[in-house]
């Protein structure tokens, strides 16, 4: 089969589609849907947005230098959407889409309370690249629900059901899971082991299904 030649353009996907809340002291804070992010360094931990200079957030986060990357999920994409459609100047975000703004562990501004995982930043750099600023940002801390923690306090992320954003339509993630990392060079003990874990995580999987339908 042939490949087609494109314009250059920012085809990498799925990305994620994060809710990202800020706010200013004393006003109303605010949330901005966001997918260019990601991570870009992992020790000290850090990460970056990138924010439309007429997008309100854009200022609220120059002035604070602080925000809150919260995960979104299947049940939040409605308000995931319309977060990035409205402006906070107009509307308040949290009221209108009954979000529940939690005082955050480290960062002054709220995170959200229904999202399965709130990561607080401060902002370490900011570099205007264009249409958008990228607000580079020191990983500060996390919080997540105790839902999708197991007791050795390891996250399992198929347990939150997040979702992802592909070129203006949102996708949910499937929960069975294709591999993990280094699984291309297991032993074959480990691989077997692996394997078992892999079908006893889908028998448990689908009576979970069944006991929901």
């Amino acid at each position: 089969m042939g490949k087609i030649k494109l314009n250059p353009g920012a085809v990498i996907a799925p990305v994620p589609a994060v809710m990202v809340s800020c706010g200013r002291p004393g006003e109303k804070p605010n949330i901005i849907t966001i997918a260019w992010t990601g991570v870009i360094n992992s020790d000290p931990p850090m990460t970056y947005i990138s924010v439309r200079k007429e997008r309100y957030s854009h200022e609220i986060i120059s002035e604070t230098g602080e925000f809150v990357i919260n995960l979104t999920t299947e049940d939040l994409a409605f308000a995931t959407d319309w977060c990035g459609v409205k402006s906070g100047r107009d509307f308040d975000k949290f009221s209108e889409r009954n979000l529940t703004a939690v005082e955050s562990q480290v960062v002054a501004c709220p995170s959200i309370g229904e999202s399965p995982v709130n990561i607080e930043c401060r902002v370490t750099e900011v570099r205007e690249l264009g249409s958008h600023d990228m607000f580079m940002a020191e990983i500060v801390s996390v919080s997540a629900d105790e839902s999708i923690m197991d007791e050795a306090g390891a996250l399992h992320f198929e347990k939150a059901g997040l979702m992802a954003y592909c070129h203006g339509h949102y996708y949910s993630l499937k929960r069975e899971e294709i591999g993990r990392f280094g699984y291309s060079v297991m032993k074959p003990k480990t691989r077997r082991r692996y394997d078992a874990r892999k079908r006893a995580d889908s028998r448990r999987h689908a009576r979970s299904r069944a006991r929901r339908k």
